[in-house]
């Protein structure tokens, strides 16, 4: 069964490697090593990050600090700040591209550390700012990561993800040709398609849409709504307009959580979110 747990964010990061501190470039290698090997029973219904902290290897200073939030299975929550305020940080630590150095992170009671990574990470897609797809065709990078989806699968997937449209124009179809690097289809095309294998494996989105224009990105969210209705979805985002649906918005300043609640809320109770607004108004 497959971890039921889907967070999106929209501009930063990638997955298979480290994230440096300055760029968020990945490196060649993680910093986590696996220390057990507890087995998932099935879909999460539950991730908590309690007292969560993080310092970067090398630095003094903690990147995000006393951290609390608890993820549940069917709500919609999102996470909004200012460049350098800890959000793809903390959106990181979950597929354990680091470990915290405080605090725990835990599904459905089960501390992260002790499940493999191989398990974790198997359970989870992953769609960074820049997608990333591999020469082969479309059907086998949509299948990366699950090499059992179904054709059905795919396609649906292809469908959520906005790609299904300009994948039908191709003479071949799904089996159309796919270079290296994507370099055969446009940006759009690439997020989207890079956003399509995440779903059909089911995914973390960490700042994944910014290359989509806004109607693109409006159809992706409806259609994810309708589809994964079950799942918990985590919205990383600096488009207020991405959030304003949101049940819970979580506002990230210098590390910490500096507000909760609704966008009407903390348009009224938290300054920090209400500059942000204010600037994109």
């Amino acid at each position: 069964s497959r971890l039921r747990q889907f967070l999106y964010s929209w501009e930063k990061s990638a997955f298979r490697g480290t994230i440096s501190e300055k760029d968020n470039s990945i490196n060649e290698k993680s910093e986590t090593k696996d220390k057990a090997a507890h087995k998932l029973a099935g879909d999460a219904v539950e991730i908590r990050l309690e007292h969560v902290g993080f310092t970067y290897p090398g630095s003094t200073k903690p990147t995000i600090k006393d951290i609390n939030v608890t993820l549940r299975q069917g709500e919609r929550i999102a996470l909004v700040g200012l460049n350098g305020a800890g959000k793809s940080t903390l959106v990181n630590l979950i597929p354990r591209l680091y470990d915290v150095t405080e605090g725990s992170v835990t599904i459905d009671g089960h501390d992260i550390r002790n499940i493999t990574m191989n398990e974790l990470r198997d359970e989870l897609g992953f769609v960074p700012q820049k997608g990333v797809l591999f020469s082969g065709t479309i059907a086998s990078n949509l299948r990366y990561g699950r090499e059992d989806a179904t054709d059905e699968e795919i396609r649906e997937a292809a469908e959520i993800a906005q790609a299904s449209d300009f994948i039908e124009e191709k003479s071949a179809k799904y089996d159309s040709p796919i270079a290296q690097g994507g370099s055969n289809v446009s940006g759009g095309q690439k997020q989207r398609l890079s956003i399509a294998r995440a779903i059909a494996k089911n995914p973390i989105f960490d700042d994944s849409f910014s290359a989509l224009d806004l109607k693109t990105d409006a159809a992706l969210r409806k259609a994810l709504a309708e589809k994964v209705s079950d799942s918990t979805v985590i919205i990383v985002a600096q488009r207020i307009s991405t959030v304003l649906h949101a049940e819970q918005i979580l506002v990230m300043d210098e590390g910490r959580i500096v507000g909760r609640g609704t966008h009407e809320e903390l348009l009224a109770n938290c300054e920090v979110y209400r500059q942000i607004a204010k600037s994109q108004m």
